[in-house]
């Protein structure tokens, strides 16, 4: 970061995860040490300049101020709204752990894990080095239990069911990542389990085996029952009749968290959202008649 003193944080890993930083010719990653004689290449990065005295709208701040759930030593754990992204960057000028920083300036505060903009619920952030190092050490041994809420049309033949499906990311020209099934993706497994059923759709219970970027969407898609209001993964036909319905936004909330740490358990928890609870109101009573035909081309569940 000392070579690149201004850059935000998003664009130096955004850097790192496309194999733009080299050293000794070979791709840098997030964790690796230089060593004497080492040759270190870092393309040219151009940042526009903020405006000066440029600040998070006060609405905001205090829309991310108000959702903390939890706080103590270590951790801070907010309830995100939909909408508002984990970080900025690509456009958007102030994410989650911005606007904490801007209603808590006299904080250190690190953001642990990431949740795409859309998606709403348990999102943690670290105040101290031992909370940040300790539970991104337990996410990437797989002992952090992530479970979210999702709305997944049409009618899976079975109530529980798992999706084992190796995922492979690309970025796109312009900047967008997306993400598919393909064998020489990384090994992703989610588990699927029914909450309640509705007309053309079923409420899930997803809980994450790996953590790969927008894995529940994208296994969801690959069984040919894809999440309600996904604009990148979705049936774009079904969105647009949802959205008349009242469905705004991606219907994916990450409900609870769960690990153990230096003797401690943490267990964070958040119901589904008051515009999502609202709209699978709406959905029982007018959507009777809706039907979801699912993707013949895509894996049978």
């Amino acid at each position: 970061m000392t070579l690149l003193k201004g850059v935000p944080k998003s664009m130096v890993y955004r850097l790192l995860r496309t194999g733009q930083v080299r050293i000794n010719g070979k791709r840098a990653k997030p964790d690796t040490r230089l060593a004497d004689g080492d040759t270190l290449r870092i393309p040219p990065v151009r940042v526009a300049e903020r405006e000066e005295g440029r600040a998070p709208a006060g609405g905001l701040v205090a829309s991310v101020a108000d959702a903390i759930l939890f706080e103590d030593k270590h951790f801070l754990v907010i309830d995100k709204p939909s909408g508002v992204a984990s970080h900025g960057g690509s456009g958007v000028s102030h994410g989650a752990i911005e606007l904490l920083r801007a209603a808590r300036p006299q904080e250190h505060l690190e953001l642990v894990h990431r949740l795409d903009r859309d998606t709403s619920g348990v999102l943690v952030f670290a105040r101290t080095r031992a909370g940040l190092t300790g539970l991104q050490a337990l996410i990437r041994a797989g002992e952090v239990t992530k479970q979210y809420l999702c709305l997944m049309l049409g009618h899976p033949s079975k109530a529980k069911f798992d999706v084992n499906a190796p995922l492979l990311k690309s970025v796109l020209q312009g900047g967008e990542r997306m993400v598919r099934v393909a064998d020489s993706g990384k090994p992703s497994l989610t588990f699927f389990r029914e909450m309640e059923q509705y007309p053309g759709a079923r409420l899930m219970q997803a809980t994450l085996g790996s953590g790969r970027t927008h894995q529940i969407r994208v296994h969801a898609a690959h069984i040919g029952h894809p999440l309600a209001g996904d604009p990148k993964y979705g049936d774009r036909e079904m969105n647009k009749r949802f959205r008349e319905m009242g469905l705004q936004r991606l219907f994916l909330h990450a409900a609870h968290l769960g690990f153990e740490l230096d003797g401690r358990s943490y267990s964070f928890s958040t119901p589904l959202p008051e515009d999502l609870k609202a709209f699978l109101d709406v959905l029982s009573v007018k959507g009777k008649r809706l039907v979801y035909t699912r993707d013949k081309s895509r894996t049978d569940i």
